[in-house]
């Protein structure tokens, strides 16, 4: 249906893409893989006609496409949904979905055509959306199917989904992985980026991984490993990814006992962490653990139930006092929480240390010391490029990442509360993310490793809290960490049984 071959991107004297063939067929989901930076988003615009491509062809049922703009790729039906969303927030759904592609009768809407065929299109894909609801009021789950249904308004016949799933639960996803098997069943050729192995492996009939702005290869999904993948993607064996991690437990430093939150979403639970150890928690996306983090660090309101730090009692947690205890978190959505994108990355790094006397004298901000005193974090992670001034919108999601890492090693905190740390970056940024988290353990810091990430859990996790629907439902040992003890747990009571 589609053949690109020798595709060619470069920005000024910077080659984005090289040479990269790719195909794809009716009815196939076809996912590409690759790190940060590898050229995924770059052939996709180019797919899509967002970018002009450099060199190469571009050929659509055997036809040449010597200049693809968007217009001509909605023409030949290729639609892309991307990461950020082409919504109007003060418009409602009927809105958004034909804006600029209104039905009219001589000057007049037809507004009750375009209700009907707006609600005829979300039900075709199971999506329960109001229609007259404004976007901005809208869930991100909501907004999601938004615009997928606003995609495939007419009649695509290539899909391209770029990372749909990076901020959506796993209850919510369910109604997009639906709509994208209808999709295939009907014949329409999907290409899918994600850097979610599981994702892949679930969805994905072929994958073509990209290295450096190279095609490493393409390969039928069931027939390699998740390491064969990972090991294309970033060129060394997937065992150096994690670091053995030499940890000595010491005394208790953060304890939680019945704890419930206001909002109900964590129910009853209590945990312990000490100093020098890595406590994981477990479940699926939803079942509690974000929020049992938030509520720790002060963000959740709590309704009962008792938090101990070195052995004193918080009654009601704030984040300003938790900061000052030592107690530092990283919240799960970067972009919603962790950043000010539209600020330096210097001001990102310190913006919560300026009580240090490093940086500040009393109300005073050293500003002339900010770019000495972020230095050594940000080289110990390794920002790249390092350019402290550019604004953290400018950085891949790997690089973001690391920005809001940096915060934590401007100076010593005795507990770490590390959300989804690795979500939707690069396993080479992941990586560094784990040589962190072993660091601080390692130091005698307590790490609090919230995730979704199984391998996570099992090679950095001294012990783990499997959570399902709010309680904590399993506490496993050194000697009983496994995927499998995990798994077994997840599903609450049913697994019991």
């Amino acid at each position: 249906m589609l053949n690109a071959e020798g595709l060619t991107k470069t920005f000024g004297g910077v080659t984005a893409l090289d040479q990269v063939d790719f195909d794809l067929r009716p009815g196939e989901i076809h996912a590409l893989l690759g790190e940060n930076g590898a050229g995924k988003s770059t052939l996709i615009n180019l797919i899509s006609g967002t970018y002009p491509r450099s060199a190469g062809t571009l050929a659509v049922d055997g036809h040449a496409v010597e200049h693809l703009t968007p217009q001509l790729a909605r023409t030949l039906g290729i639609a892309a949904v991307f990461q950020e969303f082409s919504l109007v927030p003060e418009l409602n759904v009927v809105q958004n979905l034909f804006l600029g592609r209104e039905l009219r009768q001589g000057p007049f809407l037809r507004s009750r055509a375009m209700r009907q065929e707006a609600d005829a299109l979300l039900n075709r894909f199971g999506f329960r959306v109001p229609l007259d609801a404004a976007v901005a009021d809208l869930s991100r789950a909501q907004r999601q199917m938004v615009e997928i249904a606003k995609a495939l308004r007419g009649r695509s016949r290539v899909v391209i989904f770029d990372e749909p799933t990076a901020s959506l639960t796993d209850g919510e996803a369910e109604p997009l992985f639906a709509a994208i098997a209808q999709l295939k069943a009907d014949g329409v050729a999907i290409i899918y980026v994600s850097h979610r192995m599981s994702e892949i492996r679930s969805i994905s009939d072929r994958v073509t991984v990209l290295r450096g702005g190279k095609r490493i290869g393409t390969v039928e999904t069931a027939d390699v490993s998740d390491a064969e993948l990972i090991e294309m993607m970033v060129g060394r064996p997937v065992d150096e990814l994690y670091s053995s991690l030499t940890l000595s437990p010491g005394d208790e430093r953060l304890s939680v006992r019945g704890l419930s939150t206001r909002s109900g979403r964590v129910r009853d639970v209590s945990m312990t962490a000490r100093a020098g150890e890595v406590v994981g928690l477990a479940g699926l996306v939803g079942c509690g653990r974000s929020e049992l983090c938030r509520a720790i660090f002060g963000l959740e309101e709590v309704a009962h139930g008792t938090i101990r730090y070195h052995g004193e009692s918080l009654h009601a947690p704030t984040p300003h006092h938790m900061l000052r205890q030592g107690l530092c978190y990283f919240p799960a959505d970067r972009g919603a929480e962790g950043l000010a994108l539209n600020r330096p990355a210097r001001e990102n790094v310190t913006m919560a240390g300026l009580n240090l006397p490093a940086l500040a004298t009393g109300p005073v901000l050293k500003v002339w010391t900010e770019r000495r005193a972020i230095a050594e974090p940000l080289e110990k992670l390794g920002l790249r490029p390092m350019a402290p001034e550019n604004n953290a919108a400018a950085f891949s999601g790997g690089n973001q990442q690391k920005l809001m890492l940096a915060r934590g090693l401007l100076k010593d905190f005795d507990v770490y509360l590390f959300d989804e740390p690795t979500v939707g970056i690069d396993v080479n940024a992941k990586r560094d993310v784990y040589a962190l988290i072993k660091q601080l353990a390692e130091g005698g810091a307590t790490v609090i490793l919230s995730t979704s990430e199984l391998p996570e859990l099992t090679h950095l996790a001294t012990r783990i809290y499997v959570m399902h629907e709010g309680r904590v439902m399993a506490e496993l040992g050194p000697d009983g960490i496994t995927e499998k003890s995990i798994l077994s747990h997840y599903f609450g009571e049913v697994a019991h049984a």
